[in-house]
């Protein structure tokens, strides 16, 4: 069979992901403080993207005098020789001019000044190391001190031998943010080229270190360091460390056995390990927590129905400058600068765009949530319906993607609080006599309910639970139950039988 060319017309469809399409996707799914650090970064790199924002000091202010709140006349320009100096407020409190008070350094200051044009006595301190006369706060503020920077400190005061030294800082670097130190000894040893008993000196003496119970390589140990530290570490108290897995059952029969102690003693001796620190290297270095800056408003209608609002906060502002592309296009000359401009006006106009799209969408979507979810805002979780994503998609003619991404990274706040969006999104469970499906969020809240009331008499197991709730309409197996019970960290019906009759006996 011969090859030969020709040309052949076809019609076909495709979806073609275009920069702008790809853009739209980008900023849909981003959290308000994501979307404002990715807007900032197209303000630094479009020249054609302004804040649409007035200026702070105002038309007055803009051309007022300096050190003077009042603004020039039309025509009236300021003289810096012929202006009289403001007010000096130390001159003011002492009566007197600053020359007869401070006569040596005032003198000093002026020969300081005629060394040289531009010197200024605050710019080495003062300015943070600027000759300009603005100071620069950030110049005084102290770095932040993190666990391994606070540990090092205390090992080069506590360690003098190098080789020690060396070891302490190799551990120093297994110390995760908790204040634990990952890792085996003897994998350390061998990499370092020494024993492991040295090791186990050199992490004794950092376990000496601030704050008490740092660098232990367990929770038992870590307990153990911080009683040690309030000569609290007697034989009762090391035999309730070792046994930590009864206290987490909460077995204080079998406890009070190992321990030999009442239980009078053994209640405090618990309350002293709940003084302790289980974690004591979040202390420095702990990353700052954002809050939660809701995405969506929403409040009672004067109709008795929900007002949905944007947070015009966490919202970007920008706009396209088109008379600065109109003065610089028309000064341009080569291809190559043209072009810039050409894709710096495009990618600036279809930002603007797509940021009134996302936060139109949202909108859309937040609507649509308030409308199916009508019950929960008005009478509670017990009243949360199930709903999916198809559901809201169908619902506002759009594509069940758009609604994930929609969904994700936002925050709507209620009148109830403050809930991630897909927190309405919830799966059914079935009736039991084939009524309308329950949702499972509802579900879980109702299992909470039913242990929160139950008394030491009266402890619910599993079972019980899913009688009550098959009596309450809801078909749920015993699995479900506890897959639930386990998710809020809800101990078994043993455990909490065991912990309500202690509590009831102290």
């Amino acid at each position: 069979m011969a090859l030969t060319q020709r040309l052949q017309i076809r019609q076909s469809q495709a979806l073609v992901m275009t920069p702008q399409l790809m853009q739209a996707i980008k900023l849909l799914q981003l959290s308000n403080l994501d979307l404002v650090a990715y807007v900032e970064g197209e303000l630094e790199r479009n020249p054609l993207l302004d804040r649409d924002a007035e200026d702070e000091r105002g038309p007055d202010q803009a051309d007022a005098a300096p050190g003077s709140d009042k603004p020039l006349a039309e025509g009236e320009t300021w003289n810096a020789e012929a202006a009289e100096p403001p007010p000096n407020p130390i001159e003011e409190a002492l009566d007197a001019r600053r020359e007869d008070v401070f006569p040596d350094d005032v003198e000093a200051t002026r020969q300081r000044t005629a060394e040289g044009p531009g010197y200024s006595e605050w710019a080495a301190v003062g300015s943070g190391g600027r000759d300009d006369g603005e100071y620069n706060l950030e110049a005084f503020v102290p770095a932040e001190t993190t666990l391994a920077d606070r540990l090092r400190e205390q090992l080069t005061l506590a360690i003098v031998n190098p080789a020690q030294r060396m070891i302490g800082h190799y551990l120093i670097d297994l110390v995760d943010e908790a204040g634990y130190v990952g890792g085996d000894l003897d994998t350390a040893a061998e990499r370092l080229g020494t024993s492991v008993m040295e090791v186990e000196t050199v992490l004794g003496i950092l376990q000496t270190f601030d704050p008490p119970g740092i660098c232990a390589r367990n929770l038992a140990e870590c307990l153990m360091i911080q009683l040690k530290e309030r000569d609290r570490f007697d034989p009762a108290m090391q035999a309730l460390i070792v046994r930590l897995d009864l206290l987490a059952k909460r077995d204080f029969a079998a406890l009070k056995k190992i321990c030999g102690v009442g239980d009078e003693d053994l209640a405090d001796m618990i309350a002293e390990i709940r003084r302790l620190n289980p974690k004591p290297g979040l202390a420095f270095g702990s990353a700052v927590v954002q809050p939660i800056v809701p995405d969506v408003f929403v409040r009672p209608g004067p109709d008795g129905g929900w007002i949905v609002e944007l947070n015009s906060d966490t919202l970007p502002k920008v706009l396209v400058n088109q008379s600065y592309y109109a003065e610089v296009s028309a000064t341009t000359r080569r291809d190559t600068e043209k072009s810039y401009l050409a894709e710096c006006l495009q990618s600036a106009t279809w930002l603007v765009r797509a940021l009134d799209q996302r936060a139109r969408t949202i909108l859309k979507v937040a609507n649509e949530i308030v409308r199916q979810q009508d019950g929960f805002f008005a009478r509670g979780v017990e009243h949360l319906r199930p709903l999916n994503l198809k559901t809201v998609a169908e619902a506002i003619s759009m594509h069940e993607s758009t609604v994930s991404r929609v969904t994700a990274n936002k925050y709507m706040a209620t009148n109830r609080g403050i809930f991630e969006l897909k927190y309405f999104f919830t799966s059914a469970i079935a009736a039991s006599h084939g009524g309308e499906a329950h949702s499972a969020e509802a579900v879980r809240h109702r299992i909470k309910q039913l242990i929160d009331a139950e008394t030491a008499a009266a402890v619910l197991s599993d079972d019980t639970i899913v009688d009550k709730l098959r009596e309450a309409g809801v078909d749920i197996a015993r699995r479900t139950v506890a897959k639930y019970r386990e998710a809020m960290r809800i101990p078994s019906s043993v455990q909490r039988r065991r912990e309500k009759q202690e509590t009831a006996v102290s």
